[in-house]
C-alpha cells in the first residue's frame, strides 16, 4: 500500500529546506568579509586580492598590483551613496596628505552609472585615481558587502585594516599613518 504525504506537511518540509538553503547562501556570500575580518582580528594581514578594472573617466585599466610599494586606502563608493558624499572630501584631503609619504587613496565605484560616477568625481574635485566596477561584480572577491567600505593595504600588498562604513580622521590617524612608517 502506497502512502502519500499530505500537501500541508510537504509544504512545511519544502519551506524549511528553502530557509536552510537561503541561510547557507547568505553565509557563503559573507564568507570573504568575515574571513578577512577574522584574520585581522588574529593579527594576520591577508594578501589583498588581485583587482584589475577599467579606469573611471580614463582609457585603459588599472590594477591594485600597480600600487605595490605604496600604502593604499582602497575605498568602495557610489555616487548615489549619501555617506560616500560625506566622506569624499575627507578622502581627498587625506590623499593629498599621504601622497608625498608613499600613500594613495584608490577609489572603486560600485553599482553605479558611469556618467553619475564621473559627475561625482568632478563635483567633489577628487584627484585620487578611481576604478569602475559598474555592476559590483568584483566586490565579493574583495570581501566588500556594501558602500562605503574601505580596506587599507600595506606596502607589501596585504590587507592591514578594514572599515565597513564611512571613515573619519581618526581612522587615518590610527590605521593609515602608522603603515606609512613601515618599510616596503
Amino acid at each position: 500500500m502506497k502512502r502519500f504525504l499530505s500537501p500541508l506537511p510537504l509544504a512545511g518540509v519544502i519551506g524549511v529546506a528553502a530557509l536552510i538553503a537561503l541561510l547557507a547562501y547568505a553565509v557563503a556570500q559573507n564568507g570573504s568579509s568575515h574571513s578577512i575580518d577574522d584574520a585581522l582580528a588574529r593579527g594576520e594581514r591577508p594578501a589583498a586580492p588581485s583587482v584589475t578594472l577599467p579606469r573611471l573617466g580614463q582609457p585603459g585599466k588599472g590594477s591594485l598590483a600597480g600600487y605595490r610599494g605604496k600604502v593604499v586606502v582602497l575605498n568602495f563608493w557610489a555616487s548615489w551613496c549619501d555617506p560616500c558624499k560625506t566622506e569624499s572630501p575627507l578622502l581627498e584631503r587625506w590623499h593629498r596628505r599621504i601622497a608625498p609619504q608613499g600613500g594613495t587613496v584608490l577609489g572603486i565605484d560600485e553599482q553605479d552609472v558611469e556618467s553619475d560616477a564621473t559627475g561625482f568625481v568632478k563635483r567633489y574635485g577628487l584627484t585620487y585615481p578611481s576604478l569602475r566596477d559598474g555592476p559590483g561584480a568584483r566586490q565579493k572577491e574583495v570581501g566588500v558587502t556594501g558602500v562605503p567600505e574601505t580596506l587599507v593595504i600595506d606596502r607589501r600588498g596585504r590587507i592591514a585594516s578594514t572599515d565597513r562604513g564611512p571613515v573619519d580622521d581618526q581612522f587615518f590617524q590610527q590605521k593609515v599613518l602608522p603603515l606609512l612608517k613601515e618599510p616596503a
